[in-house]
């Protein structure tokens, strides 16, 4: 794992703007269901995933568990390790991810290279990939997003905040 790296921009997401931006991608992805299941790529697609599945109706919601960054001593790693699948799909999922007709949604809050997104897109390769936000690198594997931001841009999530003081983008006062 690398060590930690300072972002060369820094996007911070409020409660409100996230939940905002995700019933965004809940319209986008009304006209391209229905889905039958949601798989949803934690941790970071938790929250995404119960807004999605509550906006849509979908009551089948799936995990898959997949490490790949580390930070230590409450510093965010930006920089991508291994990757590790620490729990993988239920079999009857995947089934319907793979089946013609599929109709299957991922949702992740991110795709930053789309490493993590490749891994599952192979699993689940006919299933709707859908993102809250995506980088460059990771776009073309994903079918929805909502916001694009640069790939020096490091994304801080409300549940990885808190209320503090923010200088200006300038550096002056």
């Amino acid at each position: 794992m690398a060590a930690a790296a300072t972002p060369d921009k820094a996007f911070p997401v409020s409660w409100d703007m996230f939940h905002r931006d995700c019933r965004a991608l809940t319209w986008r992805l009304a006209g391209q269901g229905p889905f039958d299941a949601l798989v949803t790529v934690t941790r970071g697609g938790l929250v995404p995933a119960a807004i999605v599945a509550r906006e849509l109706g979908i009551r089948v919601v799936e995990t898959i568990c997949v490490a790949s960054y580390g930070g230590t001593s409450g510093v965010p790693d930006t920089q991508q390790g291994e990757l590790r699948i620490l729990k993988g799909v239920a079999e009857e999922i995947v089934r319907l991810g793979r089946g013609d007709g599929a109709r299957v949604l991922i949702v992740d809050d991110l795709v930053d290279t789309g490493k993590t997104a490749r891994v599952v897109r192979d699993l689940l390769p006919k299933a709707h990939f859908a993102t809250v936000y995506a980088k460059p690198m990771g776009r073309p594997l994903v079918d929805t997003f909502i916001t694009e931001v640069s790939q020096d841009t490091w994304i801080f999530f409300p549940w990885d905040t808190g209320l503090a003081f923010q200088p200006p983008i300038s550096g002056g006062a």
